[in-house]
């Protein structure tokens, strides 16, 4: 199967989840050629069957995609399907992440909860199909943490007492949004696999 991204933090997260399912697995860094595949779409949904159709279409390998969002109730869901270029195109985790913080520096401790969504599209020769998985938390007034990628640093699952970044990759892929959603993913290819 091939992982349409070409984040190489991405990969590794997937890969550590998916690694006892017996796939190989590729990414887009495995196909240069491919152009880079543009997230317009409106929902998570969109871009994820978007990344999907075209890595499958260009390489004609199966090919799982996932589009995941940061919902912040006090912004009104926002930065959700922007997460990643919340601060502009072609901006570091960083950026993003003081924009966010700034963005909220006034909203008091209880007014600060947020989820992770995360959305998995598989397309390949059987059709599509789609998950979704969801983490809650609260988003920090500071990053804390030198794990992980993204706004990990400054979200904080209180049932764990940690934020993402303070979890060890295993730790938190046993409770993230992408660790749910992959999981369930995995659940459907095998039950594909032995229904063939």
């Amino acid at each position: 199967m091939v992982i349409a991204t070409r984040n190489a933090d991405k990969v590794r997260e997937i890969w550590d989840i998916l690694k006892m399912g017996g796939w190989e697995l590729l990414s887009l860094l495995d196909f240069p050629t491919v152009a880079e595949i543009e997230e317009d779409g409106r929902t998570l949904l969109e871009n994820a069957l978007k990344k999907a159709r075209t890595c499958f279409r260009e390489t004609g390998i199966a090919s799982l995609a996932d589009d995941t969002g940061l919902e912040v109730d006090s912004l009104g869901g926002a930065p959700g399907v922007f997460a990643s270029r919340f601060a502009g195109e072609n901006v570091s985790y960083a950026d993003n992440n003081r924009k966010l913080l700034d963005l909220l520096k006034d909203v008091p401790e209880e007014k600060r909860t947020a989820r992770f969504r995360c959305v998995v599209a598989l397309v390949d020769g059987g059709g599509e199909r789609w998950v979704e998985g969801v983490c809650e938390g609260i988003v920090l007034r500071e990053c804390r943490g030198e794990e992980g990628f993204g706004y990990d640093p400054v979200f904080y699952v209180p049932a764990e007492g940690k934020t993402f970044a303070e979890m060890h990759p295993n730790e938190k892929n046993r409770i993230s949004h992408r660790g749910k959603a992959f999981r369930q993913m995995a659940e459907l290819l095998r039950e594909r696999r032995d229904g063939e």
